[in-house]
């Protein structure tokens, strides 16, 4: 059986124990799975997500009480069959063995060097609420790409989706190839303190630590996917109707509640009121209402609403500016779901906990500057975040951004995007994450490179062998020449 009953405590991690030296077992006794294998393996998954992709739709509304089911397709559905195809396409390209370069004057007489990608063994995810089935299924592409098993355990926060992945992985996939672990915060931590052969993880800063020092007890290799503050630089040249409508897009999918959302906008101080006035035009035209508009995300639960209201409530208190913008004039104070309208907080300054938090809302403090060098100096004050966006025609000006800060990815002219191309690393940097995958990057990244070198026939690297002579010494001291 390949789902499991959420279990806590020392039944959890004996349960879980055993999962994995099942897995273990398996993969040193089948050894490194054929390129048929893993493209069969990638095809399930795909299979998987077409044929039950509605059933997933489903969930995720139930799980948000309202989500929209368009972008859910969309986000999760189509965008996790595409990084399972593009790995199935690719693979066996990558699987090919990398010839490397040898040392004069060995390589002159025959030795040879290269890279061969190993599977690592038994791969641990642990998935987040936001994009449950994208964030299981993207990182899985790589993971089965290189040859590896699975062990998953989905978020809490997401109970009929998290169910429902563990049963139909159970459909498509025998337990010791992957297995979908459910279960609460205790059976996280167990999971996190497991001997996988490397980890990965999607979700908050504040849990990565509490994962890093579970991991650190096997010295388990990471990758941690998090998120921060994801600037949005707005330069004088940028179009700003263009722009807002492409930043604000992106700040509301799934009520923003996204690691790589636009956490705030730099503009210049005197195209400050133009940007607010086209922001709200945006909005007004792709949500003409919003508390009962079945393309408007709820909030995930009454936690996380009450903590985005309470972020724009102390920026108010401290003497921002908030301009909500609700078209159709709706009131907010009562409703089924947890609906927060897109709201600009103007003149956001540092003392205020919308600029010390990540948002995760659709909630968008508006910064501007007198020089974009003023920008650049403010987001280098400040952790480094996952994502970073610039808007304009100005290419020097681009550039100066691009090469002045550091971010995990960066995507110029919109928001977003470049996490949807497979071609590209997706990864954090600093506090903002370590490790990348998507793509060849998502095979290299679970994939063991074990440097092979085959020596030459021929003795004559017996003069390198004691008793040392006059050719060894002949051979050192050409090799520390200028």
């Amino acid at each position: 059986m390949n789902a499991m009953t959420s279990v806590t405590g020392e039944d959890a991690k004996r349960r879980m124990t055993d999962v994995l030296a099942r897995q273990k077992a398996a993969h040193v006794r089948e050894g490194a799975p054929t390129l048929a294998t893993r493209i069969d393996r990638l095809n399930r998954c795909i299979a998987l997500l077409v044929d039950h992709g509605e059933e997933f739709v489903e969930t995720l509304n139930a799980d948000f009480g309202a989500r929209s089911k368009d972008a859910s397709r969309l986000t999760d559905i189509a965008s996790s069959i595409g990084p399972l195809k593009f790995a199935r396409d690719n693979l066996a390209k990558w699987m090919r063995p990398d010839r490397r370069k040898v040392e004069a004057p060995l390589n002159l007489l025959g030795a040879k060097a290269e890279v061969r990608f190993q599977p690592k063994g038994v791969i641990g995810v642990i998935s987040p609420w936001n994009f449950p089935v994208n964030l299981t299924f993207a990182p899985l592409a790589g993971v089965l790409a290189a040859g590896n098993r699975a062990m998953i355990k989905p978020s809490e926060l997401t109970p009929a989706t998290s169910d429902a992945m563990a049963r139909l992985f159970d459909l498509y996939f025998d337990e010791e190839e992957i297995a979908v672990i459910v279960g609460g915060p205790d059976v996280g931590g167990a999971f996190a303190g497991l001997a996988f052969d490397h980890l990965v993880f999607t979700g908050g800063t504040s849990i990565a630590y509490h994962v890093m020092r579970a991991a650190a007890e096997n010295l388990t290799p990471l990758t941690l996917e998090l998120g921060g503050k994801s600037p949005v630089f707005v330069s004088k040249s940028a179009d700003m109707a263009k722009s807002a409508a492409r930043i604000m897009a992106g700040k509301t999918l799934n009520a923003g509640q996204i690691c790589l959302a636009p956490d705030y906008v730099m503009v210049a101080e005197e195209q400050r009121d133009a940007f607010v006035q086209a922001a709200t035009g945006a909005v007004s035209k792709m949500f003409p209402t919003i508390k009962d508009n079945p393309d408007y995300t709820a909030i995930i639960n009454q936690r996380h609403y009450d903590r985005i209201r309470g972020l724009v409530a102390d920026a108010r208190a401290k003497g921002a500016t908030v301009v909500e913008i609700n078209p159709a004039n709706e009131d907010f104070s009562q409703q089924e779901h947890r609906r927060i309208p897109p709201t600009l907080v103007l003149d956001a300054t540092d003392d205020m906990k919308i600029m010390q938090d990540e948002i995760f809302g659709p909630v968008m403090p508006v910064k501007t500057y007198k020089a974009m060098d003023d920008a650049v100096a403010y987001v280098n004050a400040h952790p480094r975040p996952l994502g970073l966006y610039f808007f304009g025609d100005d290419e020097a000006e681009q550039e100066k951004v691009l090469n002045s800060t550091t971010s995990g990815g960066v995507t110029i002219n919109d928001v977003i995007f470049h996490v949807a191309q497979e071609d590209l690393p997706f990864g954090g940097v600093g506090p903002a994450g370590m490790g990348a995958y998507h793509g060849r990057d998502g095979f290299y990244e679970f994939s063991h490179k074990k440097a092979i070198y085959k020596q030459i026939k021929s003795e004559v690297v017996a003069m390198m062998r004691p008793p040392y002579g006059a050719a060894f010494r002949k051979q050192v001291a050409a090799r520390t020449k200028k």
